[in-house]
């Protein structure tokens, strides 16, 4: 840190329960104030949260889903089949689920996924130990291996169309160059060093949670240099879900202390805010979004609620 001070950002926390208990309900998207989807991890949903009313309303998936993670576009709401190899596709009108299957044999579990600009799909596979492609046009799915034997990839993000992930079971970062092959980045502290999420800011410097050392990460990759900075909670922190907001934050959530607590770093003075504890406790915050229009964090939580953390600077 640069100064003793917290950085001034403080956030206000709404939860709602989700009626469908011990579900594991996670990785919101807002689409609008009255649309936030979700996914039922342990009970095979996706759900349409309504934060105006309170109302929420189930779409059940095929049987064995296991449902890890969802994105909307005006197509419809996309989920990472993680237990049955497939990308799912969940039509606006109906409600009805066109599934594409993942190629080949063996783990072929679809992990976290985010859009390109063209409407594409890049996604981890994290038993699988690859980074996927969904091709929008041709509906066709390409699979890349990662080098790093039983990596674990895990959190992704897209920035100018190329995929950026973590490989959880070392300490390392992936993307594509140039040629459009995979490229690995070594990171410091090689024995307890696990990148888990993923964020960037405006400036294209990519941030990362270190899962088990407890410490916020940034690389650089225009100069290739890394810089971290101790959480508060120190190494029982154990962030994992984290997210970029549009005025030079970076948040974060310590699960390793109960209840979870919500932190945002000031990336211009690098300085830390005062935490703020999650009220249902949190159990485990998995990952966490940004929606700009209603300046505020949205994340599920293992206490079985849908949360947002509203903002204020």
């Amino acid at each position: 840190m640069l100064s003793g001070e917290a950085a001034p950002a403080t956030v206000d926390i709404n939860e709602w329960q989700v009626p469908w208990p011990d579900s594991r309900p996670r990785d919101p998207y807002v689409v609008s104030n009255e649309e936030v989807w979700f996914v039922g991890q342990k009970a095979d949903y996706a759900a349409i949260l309504n934060p105006q009313t309170g109302e929420f309303e189930r779409i059940d998936l095929p049987d064995g889903a296991g449902p890890h993670n969802i994105i909307v576009d005006e197509r419809g709401a996309w989920y990472a089949g993680n237990k049955a190899a497939h990308i799912g596709k969940i039509d606006h009108e109906d409600h009805s689920i066109t599934q594409y299957e993942l190629p080949g044999d063996g783990r072929r579990d679809v992990h976290t996924q985010a859009f390109t600009s063209d409407g594409d799909i890049w996604f981890t596979a994290q038993g699988a130990n690859k980074i996927g492609f969904f091709d929008a046009e041709t509906k066709e799915i390409t699979l890349h291996d990662v080098p790093t034997k039983n990596a674990r990839p895990y959190g992704l993000i897209v920035v100018d169309d190329k995929p950026w992930a973590t490989l959880f079971n070392s300490n390392k970062l992936i993307t594509v160059n140039e040629q459009g092959e995979l490229k690995e980045i070594e990171l410091p502290r090689e024995n307890n060093n696990r990148p888990r999420r993923i964020a960037t800011t405006g400036d294209n410097l990519i941030w990362y949670v270190d899962y088990v050392g407890g410490y916020l990460g940034r690389y650089n990759p225009d100069t290739g240099a890394v810089d971290e900075w101790q959480m508060p909670g120190g190494s029982q922190s154990y962030p994992y879900g984290m997210a970029s907001d549009d005025n030079g934050y970076v948040w974060f959530a310590e699960t390793g202390l109960q209840p979870n607590r919500i932190v945002g770093f000031n990336t211009e003075t690098e300085t830390f805010t005062t935490p703020a504890d999650v009220p249902s406790g949190g159990g485990t915050i998995r990952h966490m979004v940004f929606h700009d229009d209603t300046g505020s964090i949205w994340f599920g939580t293992d206490a079985n609620t849908i949360g947002q953390a509203v903002i204020s600077y």
